[in-house]
């Protein structure tokens, strides 16, 4: 290489022709058609020329002649067919050198200005041929179709950006803006990247949307669902997050609608309708799994609690079956309620309506009133209930109603015998949210220690209790449930204060299912299971076939497969209990978001760096105090707090003292 002689390089994807200005070790100072110089490697040239310009021309006639020399050569290019070439030469499967492909394009005296056409015909089209500046691989056909689809997919997602980025930031704006063709795809990019952030596989491209709209924060992406009508303003976006059905399968409303509705054969079954049976439950329950009953004998009662027998209508692996054990339970919230079983099956045929005879399974116990078990025995029965009541009800009726009263009582006494057992009770009230008719949170606190839920709580414990003795005493595998001792207790029996109690679940230990039974600490029991809500909890109904099986009804489960369904259920049933923790908090704080500048009890929990931990035992619900770095606070000391800000969306908020 030496000065004049015409070369050309690749920069920003492009090709310069360029004349050598001085050689030295290699580099070389070059002057190009964009009447720029310019040093680089002689590695990086792309074609050497044996063309030299004149000496003495001067920089503007030489940069008037590289920029001919240069249009000259790309109009030359245009003459390549590289895809004739291609069908030609793509069997060979072979590298071709750059003097040996010019031939091929320029067949007549071809010189450097044809080689240098070439190289930038191939350049430019990448589609059939590895390119290199001096040789050239033709692509198989599965990699050309490979390119081509990429190319598409290439096209079609700038498309997506430029549409995208261009409706979103007018859309944000308040303008009007029609949505584009592709509107349907853009939404489901940019709820994808909201809801699932860096495990979307929509990221980049939501995020390039969002830079072409320059929209950098995701919350805008949220602003833009809400204001097309994708979303709503209080959207569940844990629905969409974790795909939670909210209707059932074609096939099983299908299968629930053909389940027969004929009362059912009291065959085999013990006949119990005439005993004065009672629901308890919420004001806005229909979903009725579990009965109460009293007789009196002597100086004893026979307590019996009825569950619905929901195995008397479901078979393992039927439709309705697989699709309960995917969804695990059913799911409770302020402003939604979404079924484990079809609402015909649900909130119908198995549900303990008043006045309506359903097969059951009915635990018996003849019990004394200081709540000592004298025997029981669990049989299949057929039921009627005579009293649909509520938790309120029931509590103006303990002191007056003999059953209700007598129910109570066993129920404190049983209490107090857990305890004895060493059962750790948490005594906080809870939280209770819904909605008005115009769709504004409503908040109350429900005491637990009300007769009515007292009574209840401690029932179905007890039905739980027996049922897993049962199980035990016959080897049959269940899904049962232990805990073990807590890392501290921090008071004795059930006589813990307000921050003791909220602070106690912190030292429990989380429970363990496993097909063989073990002591539940917390409960005080030396074997537990979960029977009594087979309607609304799958783990139960599998417990519940577990006791049919013992009695003879149909076929058990094997210890594995007892195992399998466990595993099976642990991923639904995590994100069912997530679900409900986060869309109680997000409507408790929808509802703080009206009492900013309210003043509320607080009690002190403990101390991190960026301020204190505390609680507000109006609505149970911890948050940080910042700004009190001068003064000095300890656990359990009451203070007085003043809402300054709740963003329900963002899970905001905060309070300063005073």
């Amino acid at each position: 290489m030496e000065s004049g002689q015409v070369v050309e390089f690749i920069d920003s994807q492009k090709i310069f022709c360029a004349v050598i200005l001085d050689v030295k070790n290699m580099r070389l100072r070059l002057l190009t058609e964009n009447n720029r110089e310019v040093k680089l490697s002689a590695e990086r040239l792309t074609h050497r020329s044996d063309r030299r310009l004149p000496a003495g021309l001067g920089r503007d006639k030489t940069v008037a002649l590289l920029k001919e020399l240069a249009a000259h050569r790309r109009e030359l290019s245009r003459q390549v067919d590289i895809q004739s070439l291609w069908e030609v030469l793509h069997s060979e499967q072979q590298w071709i050198d750059l003097s040996t492909m010019t031939v091929f394009c320029f067949p007549e005296s071809p010189n450097g200005d044809h080689e240098s056409a070439v190289v930038r015909a191939f350049f430019n089209d990448r589609l059939y041929f590895k390119f290199r500046p001096d040789q050239f691989f033709p692509h198989s056909e599965e990699r050309v179709a490979q390119i081509i689809a990429l190319r598409r997919k290439e096209e079609h997602q700038a498309r997506l950006i430029d549409k995208g980025g261009t409706w979103l930031q007018k859309v944000l704006k308040g303008q009007e803006a029609a949505p584009p063709q592709e509107s349907d795809e853009i939404v489901g990019i940019l709820a994808s990247f909201y809801l699932h952030d860096k495990e979307s596989p929509h990221r980049d491209m939501a995020r390039a949307i969002l830079d072409k709209a320059g929209a950098g924060a995701p919350s805008a992406v949220f602003t833009f669902l809400v204001r097309i009508g994708a979303w709503q303003p209080n959207e569940n976006l844990d629905l969409l997050r974790y795909e939670i059905r909210t209707e059932m399968p074609e096939e099983v409303q299908k299968q629930a609608a053909a389940i027969d509705r004929s009362p059912p054969d009291v065959t085999g079954r013990r006949d119990l309708r005439d005993l004065d049976l009672m629901t308890i439950d919420g004001p806005g329950t229909l979903d009725f799994d579990d009965a109460l009953s009293l007789v009196a004998q002597g100086d004893l009662f026979v307590l019996g609690i009825h569950i619905a027998d929901v195995g008397h209508y479901i078979a393992k692996g039927d439709p309705i079956d697989q699709e309960a054990l995917a969804r695990g339970s059913s799911i409770y919230m302020p402003d939604q309620r979404i079924s484990m079983l079809p609402s015909p099956l649900a909130l119908d045929i198995c549900s303990l309506k008043a006045g309506e005879d359903r097969p059951a399974i009915s635990t018996l116990v003849t019990i004394t009133p200081q709540a000592k078990i004298i025997g029981f025995e669990i049989v299949p029965t057929l039921i009627r209930v005579k009293r649909q009541t509520t938790y309120q009800d029931v509590d103006a009726l303990v002191d007056h109603d003999e059953a209700v009263k007598a129910l109570h009582g066993i129920a404190v006494n049983y209490r107090d015998s857990r305890l004895d057992d060493g059962a750790l009770i948490i005594d906080l009230p809870e939280i209770n949210i819904w909605l008005n008719n115009h769709g504004e949170p409503v908040v109350s606190r429900i005491d637990r220690e009300s007769p009515s839920h007292l009574l209840v709580a401690e029932l179905m414990i007890l039905a739980n209790s027996l049922a897993a003795r049962f199980l035990s005493e016959r080897k049959t595998p269940a899904v049962f449930r232990a805990q073990a001792e807590p890392r501290e207790r921090l008071f004795e029996r059930n006589r813990g204060s307000l921050y003791q109690n909220w602070m106690q679940r912190r030292q429990i230990n989380r429970f363990i299912l496993s097909s063989t039974p073990e002591p539940h600490a917390g409960l005080g029991v030396r074997a537990y299971v979960t029977c009594t809500s087979p309607i609304r909890k799958y783990s139960d109904l599998v417990t519940q076939r577990q006791l049919r099986a013992a009695l003879g009804l149909e076929k058990p489960y094997s210890q594995a497969e007892i195992d399998f369904l466990i595993a099976a259920l642990s991923e639904p049933m995590s994100i069912v209990g997530r679900i409900q923790m986060r869309r109680h908090r997000y409507w408790l704080l929808k509802y703080l978001e009206s009492r900013i500048g309210s003043k509320l009890e607080a009690v002190v929990l403990n101390k991190r760096r960026e301020g204190y931990v505390i609680l507000i035992p109006e609505y149970l619900i911890e948050c940080m105090l910042v700004g009190a770095e001068n003064i000095t606070l300890k656990p359990e000391d009451l203070i007085q707090v003043t809402v300054q800000h709740v963003n329900a969306r963002n899970e905001v908020i905060t309070v300063y003292l005073g």
